[in-house]
């Protein structure tokens, strides 16, 4: 009697969710290139304050959010293989330029070379600091512009090579690429620049992302198109199609068009940047015009309460995540006086960074869910989100029990960071459940955008807190100055997530799709 034995599924999709997590390491890279050499390599040669440091890295935050909007739009309408390609190189293009600004800014000024820029002296100091912070802030434009493509990308690659109850786990391994890249770059970048001088260091850096193309040239295949994705693969790949064919066959005309966007809807890009810069040098208060300006196109979007779910939980949490990733440092210097070239305050970075690696395993949780419960992936993801929420409340004990010991502090914010990235993972998921595949890059640009909306606004408002508890030596649950301050952030960063979360419950508490 002959048997016929089933073949043996290939997992070619591990090898492209493995191509996304170098992609996002090499973004992380590239972004922390500058904050890792300003202080010591590049202010001195420019006569930087912190406030040109501060107008350089806003400037790029707000540029980045803006970019997911568009990138995710841009990523829909060209495809992963294409935007994928435009996206690093940009980036990686915006990344080497800075190396430049050293001989752009001399040329400019009609001086001789890095000499003359670092001998100067009096008013002509100011000029040259003005100066080189606008030709930093024309690359890091480009380097946002570049970068913002790589997570609403990353997500419709999943979403293309991934069924909906396992997209949790390979977005967070994915998503590790950030905390991978944030623990290499201290390492090496300040080597880099130590040895062969800060412009080598974006150079070299920055050619990592053109070496990945080469490799994403030859690598990515849709699914259906790969010859090493096999039959078996591919119908674990598409498990979901029956569902999502039934949904489509449910639509009306109208619904088809719900989610259409607007024409022209880079005019208003251009338009929203330009009055974004210049709303940052005039006044805060015309930010919102800028933002008004950029989410025209998208108002169809926002008509949908899985949009706003999905926007209004990125905003109360992401920022979370950036205050860890900006403000560590100093909180360690600020509050224990270990600066951060100590080996110590070195090791407690490196620590934290490698407890946020166990987020992992917080994206493979959803998954747990569904198989042992059979529930539908979304309220199986739900569940799994609740959980992430509790772990972030223990840093309402991090000021605390900092007076016994500095490790401990650090071993809390590490655990919340995990959580972080755990929960960002799955939100991202969200977005390619509730929204169809042509959908998840657009839905995801939107999600960057309120991350980096919440990124600004959580570094700005601690960084006036700080000036403001040092200054008047403010008090809060027995801490007093700048620990204070540190001490209600923290309050916030604990119950962002429960609020985010119960955000989601209320918009969306069943799984409901948008019809596309």
């Amino acid at each position: 009697m002959n048997q016929t034995n089933p073949e043996r599924m290939t997992k070619y999709r591990w090898v492209i969710c493995g191509m996304l997590f170098l992609a996002t390491t090499i973004n992380y890279m590239d972004r922390q290139v500058l904050s890792l050499t300003w202080k010591d390599f590049i202010a001195p040669e420019f006569h930087w304050t912190d406030a040109d440091y501060g107008k350089i890295a806003a400037i790029f935050s707000l540029v980045y959010a803006i970019g997911n909007l568009f990138s995710g739009r841009f990523m829909d309408w060209i495809g992963t293989k294409k935007g994928y390609l435009w996206a690093i190189g940009i980036w990686s293009l915006g990344a080497c330029m800075h190396a430049f600004c050293g001989v752009a800014t001399a040329s400019w000024l009609g001086l001789e070379g890095k000499e003359e820029l670092i001998n100067a002296v009096g008013t002509s100091t100011a000029v040259i600091a003005s100066v080189s912070a606008w030709f930093f802030i024309v690359c890091r434009i480009v380097l946002g512009l570049g970068e913002s493509g790589n997570f609403p990308c990353a997500i419709k690659v999943t979403a293309e090579y991934f069924p909906k109850k396992d997209r949790a786990f390979p977005t967070s391994i994915f998503n590790s690429g950030s905390t991978i890249g944030a623990l290499i770059a201290p390492i090496c970048i300040p080597l880099i620049a130590k040895f062969y001088g800060w412009e080598m260091a974006f150079i070299i850096i920055g050619a990592l992302g053109f070496i990945w193309i080469g490799f994403w040239i030859f690598i990515y295949k849709k699914p259906e198109e790969c010859k090493k994705v096999n039959a078996a693969e591919l119908a674990y790949i598409h498990q979901d199609d029956e569902e999502e064919e039934k949904e489509t066959a449910q639509e009306t005309t109208t619904e088809k068009s719900s989610i259409s966007m607007l024409p022209h809807s880079w005019i208003y890009f251009v338009l929203g940047i330009l009055v974004l810069i210049g709303s940052f040098l005039i006044s805060p208060w015309l930010i919102i015009l800028s933002f008004i300006l950029l989410n025209l196109p998208f108002w169809n979007f926002y008509k949908f309460p899985q949009t706003w779910a999905i926007f209004l939980a990125k905003l109360a949490t992401d920022g979370v995540w950036w205050f860890f990733l900006f403000w560590t440092p100093a909180y360690i210097s600020d509050v224990y006086g270990l600066k951060s070239d100590n080996p110590t305050a070195m090791m407690l970075i490196f620590v934290l960074y490698a407890i946020t690696m166990l987020s992992i395993y917080g994206g493979k949780l959803p998954t747990i869910i569904v198989n042992k419960t059979g529930q539908h992936p979304y309220d199986a993801r739900l569940k799994a989100m609740f959980i992430f929420t509790l772990f972030p409340l223990l840093t309402l004990f991090a000021q605390p029990l900092g007076t016994f010991t500095y490790w401990l502090p650090i071993i809390l914010i590490g655990l919340a960071g995990a959580a972080h990235q755990s929960w960002s993972a799955n939100l991202f998921s969200v977005g390619s459940d509730l929204f169809p595949k042509k959908a998840v890059g657009t839905m995801t640009g939107i999600n960057g955008m309120a991350g980096g909306i919440s990124s600004f606004l959580i570094n700005w408002g601690s960084g006036n807190l700080f000036d403001y508890a040092d200054q008047t030596q403010m008090s809060f649950m027995g801490f007093q100055g700048k620990p204070a301050g540190y001490f209600i952030i923290f309050c916030y960063c604990a119950i962002a997530y429960i609020i985010g979360w119960t955000i989601l419950k209320i918009l969306v508490p069943k799984y409901k799709a948008v019809k596309a």
